[in-house]
């Protein structure tokens, strides 16, 4: 099989060139049952040739049901992949995080086993071994990994993500490189840390999100690679979600407190590096760091860097971020590849084992920013299953950061829509119907509506500064009743530490159910 020169240009060591195969002759590879690494983190770097192949077969041949497999990926990876692949059947086990509807309605319905993890410890218990220790050898079948560019020695450059992909090589029996000429080399944009496990496990030596610490390619051993794939699929990322006046006014309230901290001198004027979670007020906050906020040589320190980060850039504002990916939308990537001579050095990406440690988490001091489903009046807060039980995507590195940052923040809508109701759904509970993060880690919620800063604060002075700064108007006198009532019961118990009528918690939720909204009566 010939190779294109842009390939070959692509490949800095010939042997790999012998291994040259087309995806459709790689299915044998994949028998039923097999346990599967892919690269990929939010959608970005992920394997596309081997992966449709695989569901093509399936397709062409009615095997539904019948080729299944269990399938580790960093974060999620494209629709056009796992999403197809839920939608013939074809994933038994999935894990650590997942985007898309198929594969939410898989794991829903009880057909996917799905294991949530912190997707700073995914890729360390991957290399403990816990999750293929039932397999020949204590590892991964084959590994799909897409890469930019092959080094002399065989080692991956990878994309734009690098998530979980070194441990997955690691831990892998077989290798199968895709090489994607569709994008450029993202050569000299990777910082790379192999794990090891304890007792020789080394610090990392990072004081600064610019440090280096590793190699600028995934070490591989060329002996495991089994075959390389062309790829001429460039990453299918959607447009970001708008800011909207709800997130805006959150963003606001977000940046008026950073302001407040930095005068109070518990915060430089360079504030202190900056996590922020994936949405449209993810996107509000940093575009008032770029517009509204008189804020200099800022750091980022996060996951996944969105468009609104290229204006942060482009604002003067951002001296440099490090994140595990860079997710962004279709006219955002033409943007960056048009100025890469711009942004490139201002950008460094490493695997999700660094970029979600808890250890520089907290060295640094990051400010840790997220989205929940809900809180409660507690400042717990559910991050994953609507209603206790319905996933949705997964934990991701909501809790890596918010239980290591020096700010731990959680921000939300004070309300959503029902179908019924515009207002329909509080996100200020009573009880969470699930907890991800506890009132152990939370600083502070912040809605459209208000601030809170519970820092420092009991249960019960925390349930009062919720409700007064962060409720909805329409739920304020619903949710204060429930307190005062949870209040004067536990008082009299002797019990009141953190109160509740814990046959009423949820009444709230049973009257959506039936009701269509949350909005009670009575908690009679």
């Amino acid at each position: 099989m010939a190779a294109s020169a842009l390939l070959k240009s692509r490949i800095r060591r010939p042997s790999y060139l012998s291994k040259l195969a087309k995806p459709e002759d790689l299915i044998e590879l994949f028998p039923h049952g097999s346990y599967i690494g892919w690269s990929g983190f939010t959608g970005v770097g992920y394997p596309k040739m081997v992966p449709t192949a695989l569901a093509d077969h399936v397709e062409k041949n009615n095997l539904q049901g019948q080729l299944k497999y269990s399938l580790f990926v960093g974060a999620s990876s494209g629709a056009e992949t796992e999403n197809r692949w839920a939608r013939l059947n074809m994933i038994e086990r999935r894990s650590p995080h997942q985007v898309g509807k198929d594969i939410a309605k898989g794991i829903n319905n009880g057909n996917i086993k799905f294991f949530d993890k912190h997707l700073s410890m995914f890729p360390s218990d991957l290399v403990y071994g816990w999750y293929t220790r039932e397999r020949p050898h204590n590892r991964l079948d084959v590994t799909v990994i897409e890469a930019t560019a092959i080094t002399e020695d065989g080692g991956i450059i990878p994309g734009a993500s690098v998530g979980a992909s070194p441990e997955l090589v690691q831990m892998a029996d077989k290798i199968i490189i895709e090489v994607n000429t569709a994008t450029p080399s993202f050569e000299g944009l990777h910082d790379i840390s192999l794990s090891d496990k304890p007792p020789r496990r080394k610090p990392y030596l990072i004081l600064s999100p610019e440090d280096r610490i590793g190699t600028p390619h995934i070490p591989v051993d060329p002996e495991k690679v089994v075959a390389i794939v062309e790829s001429d699929y460039p990453d299918a990322t959607q447009p970001n979600a708008p800011e909207d006046e709800s997130s805006r006014a959150i963003a606001g309230n977000l940046i008026e407190f950073l302001q407040h901290e930095v005068k109070m001198g518990r915060l430089p004027e360079s504030l202190l590096p900056i996590q922020s979670g994936i949405g449209n007020i993810a996107n509000a906050v940093i575009g008032g760091l770029s517009h509204g906020a008189n804020f200099r040589n800022l750091k980022v320190w996060t996951e996944v860097l969105q468009d609104s980060f290229l204006d942060l850039f482009d604002s003067g504002h951002l001296d440099f971020a490090t994140a595990t990916s860079i997710r962004f939308s279709p006219d955002g990537f033409k943007r960056f590849y048009d100025g890469w001579e711009h942004y490139s050095p201002k950008l460094l990406l490493r695997s999700q084992q660094v970029s979600n440690s808890p250890e520089i988490i907290r060295r640094l001091g990051v400010i840790g920013m997220n989205t929940p489903v809900e809180v409660d009046i507690y400042a717990h807060a559910n991050s994953t299953c609507v209603m206790g039980s319905r996933m949705l995507n997964g934990l991701g590195g909501s809790a890596d950061f918010l239980r290591n940052a020096k700010y731990s923040i959680m921000h939300t809508p004070s309300t959503r829509p029902t179908k019924t109701d515009p207002t329909g759904i509080s996100c200020i509970v009573p009880m969470c119907t699930h907890v991800d993060q506890t009132e152990h880690d939370l600083d502070v919620v912040v809605t459209e509506q208000g601030l809170a800063d519970v820092r420092g604060l009991c249960p019960r002075e925390r349930a009062r500064v919720i409700i007064d700064k962060c409720v909805h108007p329409d739920y304020k006198p619903i949710l204060q009743d429930y307190y005062d009532r949870a209040e004067f019961e536990c008082l009299k118990k002797g019990m009141a530490h953190e109160p509740h009528m814990l046959f009423k918690v949820f009444k709230m939720h049973q009257n959506m159910v039936e009701k269509g909204t949350m909005k009670l009566d009575s908690w009679e």
